[in-house]
């Protein structure tokens, strides 16, 4: 190859880089001027634009929330049902485990500590778990309290229904401790607005 053909190449190569970086020194300098500028205010000139973004329809908003409260409603109840059926489980599989079973003194200890009011399937712990869900779903408004406790309620008649009659005594007693609990929640909102009144 001749010294002729790699200069030709190296020109040819210089001449497609001239521009490029031509182009590229014209962006930056955009660039520049539009930084120095900073951000530029432009007000719309249609009227219409700036209503566009209000909502007209609130019937619709209010549908949606009715029907998210109604979903967070049945969740609790759903919930009632299945913690208070497997308290009942627990309570009548115990009991019938005393009546036709001899159990060693551990299994019988720890069967009456589970159950106990201060066990974790005793009414302090099971009523406990039941408020916190129900807070919850409630998002922290207190002023559901009342709901929420008509929702435990239905929950507590649903299991009965699915235990075939009654419920043992001490899923009643958890609902009542729960609906206690919620009443006590609702009041302290209500002492809290007097005071700030």
């Amino acid at each position: 190859m001749s010294v002729n053909g790699i200069t030709g190449a190296t020109s040819a190569y210089a001449a497609t880089n001239v521009p490029t970086s031509t182009k590229a020194a014209e962006a930056a300098a955009e660039k520049k001027t539009a930084e120095d500028k900073g951000v530029v205010y432009e007000p719309s000139t249609n009227a219409k634009d700036s209503n566009s973004t209000k909502v007209t329809d609130y019937s619709s908003i209010v549908s949606k929330l009715k029907q998210q409260q109604a979903s967070h409603t049945q969740q609790l109840q759903n919930l009632v049902d299945k913690l208070l059926s497997k308290q009942a489980d627990k309570y009548t599989s115990l009991a019938d485990m005393f009546k036709n079973i001899t159990v060693d003194p551990a299994t019988a200890a720890q069967a009456q500590k589970d159950i106990a009011d201060d066990g974790y399937w005793g009414v302090e712990q099971t009523s406990d778990r039941l408020v916190e869900m129900a807070q919850a779903l409630s998002g922290g408004d207190a002023t559901k309290a009342d709901l929420m406790i008509n929702a435990i309620k239905k929950g507590y008649d649903q299991a009965a229904k699915a235990w075939g009659g009654e419920l043992p005594d001490i899923c009643q007693k958890t609902v009542d401790a729960a609906t206690e609990k919620l009443n006590k929640w609702r009041e302290s909102l209500n002492e809290a607005q007097t005071v700030i009144e």
